[in-house]
């Protein structure tokens, strides 16, 4: 062995050693920097486990074969050896190097396949949730309470266009997050009800697609109780940006009890309702209701002024149907276009929104009907 051979080695051994305690001691200070945070739950931290186990055999990989690579070429270099050698294949050499890697990859291969048969384990929840996505909400629906709500965007329209300052939880806020226990296996069905959506939750290790027709499934546990943020994932439409998700996770006794307050307000806005029914609404009362339901649920795709985008959200402002009869307005907000982005209102707003929202339309961006569209009306409609 020549004395250069030995000083390459050498140098090429004490790189290796520095590159790889370097990469130990900073694995933290690398996640934090440049990796995904790290989860909260078992299935997310084995999943950011594989991922270093996966990053660091590449590393190590790496080094080993472009060192050799470079040491070939500075040291065979043409100025040093200008009579190449003359040598074939080396049958010893052939099984090293397919046996090497093939132990590389079984090893693995062994807790990758371990947590994705995990992953897809949903057997014996303790809890399940139907998860129905649609342009641009989703809909939460506690499969054994039998309890069920829609959970929208809460960014106030003024931080989206600019006009005030836009906080910390910018577009990943709402007015309804889903709620689930501590300590708890629960399992998400996921479907849509229109195009294909996606539901994450990095902290959880939770990515689902959920699309029209079929039923997937995913499941967490999360020990930790907090606010979980995530977003849908699959570009689904126009406003798929402000389609956040996020999570609040309960205490095991916390959650019974807000389990139970949402049955004690279901039954609340059921009598409300009655109420709203047996009443005559006038204009004043309705108008400013309308407004409040038109830019939280309509204006996104007919604009706040009701002159529409063009003919997939076509204007409200002297709209045949808006100024036409009030049966057919009402039959078109209840029960949706087929086929359109236009959706059935009738399972997400009360008959008094309707009636309100219904109302406002048919009062504002120019139109003037005078039309009172009351909530016993929607009702009847249903």
């Amino acid at each position: 062995m020549t004395r250069s051979y030995r000083r390459v080695s050498m140098l090429f051994g004490r790189f290796c050693s520095i590159v790889l305690v370097t990469f130990g001691f900073a694995q933290a200070a690398l996640a934090q920097a440049l990796d995904m945070r790290e989860g909260v739950t078992e299935v997310s931290q084995r999943v950011q486990s594989l991922h270093h186990l996966s990053l660091g055999v590449c590393i190590v990989v790496g080094i080993v074969v472009f060192g050799a690579m470079f040491y070939t070429m500075y040291s065979h270099r043409r100025s040093r050896h200008p009579t190449p050698a003359k040598f074939h294949e080396s049958t010893p050499v052939e099984i090293i190097w397919t046996i090497i890697p093939t132990l590389i990859l079984v090893g693995m291969a062994i807790p990758a396949t371990i947590t994705l048969i995990d992953i897809e384990d949903n057997s014996d929840p303790d809890l399940t949730v139907l998860v129905t996505a649609s342009q641009w909400k989703w809909h939460y629906q506690y499969v054994e309470a039998d309890i069920g709500f829609f959970s929208n965007l809460s960014t106030p329209q003024d931080a989206i266009n600019n006009l005030v300052d836009k906080d910390e939880n910018y577009i990943l806020e709402v007015d309804n997050p889903l709620v689930i226990p501590t300590n708890q296996k629960v399992r998400f069905l996921m479907t849509s009800g229109d195009v294909i959506h996606s539901w994450w939750v990095p902290d959880f290790a939770v990515k689902q697609d959920a699309i029209p027709g079929f039923i997937n499934e995913a499941w967490t546990r999360v020990d930790v109780p907090g606010i979980y943020r995530g977003q849908c994932t699959e570009l689904c439409g126009m406003n798929h940006a402000y389609m956040p998700v996020v999570v609040e996770v309960l205490p095991e006794e916390e959650f019974l009890t807000w389990i139970e307050d949402q049955r004690v307000a279901a039954a609340l806005a059921g009598e409300q309702a009655i109420a709203d029914r047996s009443r005559t609404w006038t204009m004043e009362e309705l108008m400013p209701i309308g407004e409040e339901v038109y830019i939280a649920q309509c204006a996104t795709c007919h604009l706040p002024d009701g002159v529409g985008q063009g003919i997939r959200y076509p204007a409200l402002a002297g709209s045949e149907i808006v100024n036409g009869p009030v049966e057919a307005h009402i039959e078109r907000v209840l029960n949706g276009v087929v086929d359109t982005e236009m959706q059935a209102w009738a399972p997400q707003l009360s008959d008094r929104d309707i009636a309100a929202v219904i109302t406002y339309e048919r009062n504002s961006f120019g139109n003037d009907t005078g039309d009172i569209v009351q909530p016993l009306a929607v009702f009847e409609s249903r």
